[in-house]
């Protein structure tokens, strides 16, 4: 699945390899931690999500010891009756936030809801929680990703993909690799609705999901990847995390920041 907000992607000389040496030069991906994918399904129009939209800047600036705080913004569309339209949502943030409450036996959809490594789901606010989610997602078995800047021109970024080799172990025959497109950071000045009046902040706001491939397992993955920007795109970070069949566990990630020339 694929939204397009003003991004042109293109994916270039794609290659799947049995074994595939990590990149060790330019690698963005954290040695000495473990890198954890936390989503945030939020929307302006709710009141009670800006603390969760604050504790999601807090990780992304200050990050649990031991790990790589890979964080996500998704904004869904199902506030935008209340008379506040999200600029950021989509229904396609909805969907996967969907499918991720169908897994975890909920009743119903909640917002603010954060998912860490797709394995676990809690209130986006609570902190304590918090703590006790990414403990036990810190010693889960990953898979190392690196994801590497090759050049970067005016209007185009050249990065590189390489994921390590699905092992048995992860017990699944397969897993997708996702490219997600976010911007750095963003903001509104909220004029109706339950946050009428407030601006409110936002980082890592995900403008794009796109599946890149399948690794098999047995094997590892490798890819160029070739983004086409829009002239006053910003700042972006690219996202890539690899996670199992049916919207399962994430079973690696990385982070690569994108700054304007």
């Amino acid at each position: 699945m694929l939204i397009k907000a003003g991004f042109l992607l293109s994916v270039v000389v794609a290659t799947v390899v049995t074994s595939i040496p990590p990149r060790e030069s330019g690698s963005v991906s954290a040695e000495t931690r473990t890198p954890l994918l936390v989503e945030l399904f939020t929307s302006e129009g709710c009141s009670s999500c800006p603390p969760a939209d604050r504790f999601l800047e807090q990780l992304d600036h200050q990050p649990v010891p031991g790990a790589e705080m890979i964080v996500l913004s998704e904004h869904v569309d199902y506030w935008n009756h209340i008379r506040w339209r999200d600029p950021y949502s989509s229904h396609f943030y909805s969907e996967r936030q969907s499918t991720y409450g169908q897994r975890f036996g909920l009743d119903s959809v909640y917002t603010p809801q954060i998912v860490v490594d797709g394995a676990s789901e809690f209130v986006g606010s609570n902190t304590g929680l918090a703590k006790k989610v990414f403990a036990k997602a810190l010693v889960a078995p990953k898979i190392p990703v690196h994801l590497s800047l090759v050049s970067k021109e005016a209007k185009s970024v050249h990065a590189h993909l390489d994921a390590g080799t699905l092992e048995r172990s992860f017990g699944v025959s397969e897993a997708g690799v996702y490219l997600a497109v976010a911007l750095d950071r963003a903001e509104s000045q909220v004029s109706s609705g339950e946050n009428a009046g407030h601006k409110l902040a936002h980082v890592a706001v995900v403008r794009e999901i796109r599946t890149l491939g399948v690794i098999k397992q047995g094997q590892g993955f490798s890819r160029d990847i070739q983004l086409n920007l829009e002239p006053a795109s910003g700042n972006l970070r690219l996202i890539v995390f690899v996670q199992e069949p049916r919207q399962g566990n994430v079973l690696g990630a990385a982070l690569l920041p994108i700054r304007p020339n």
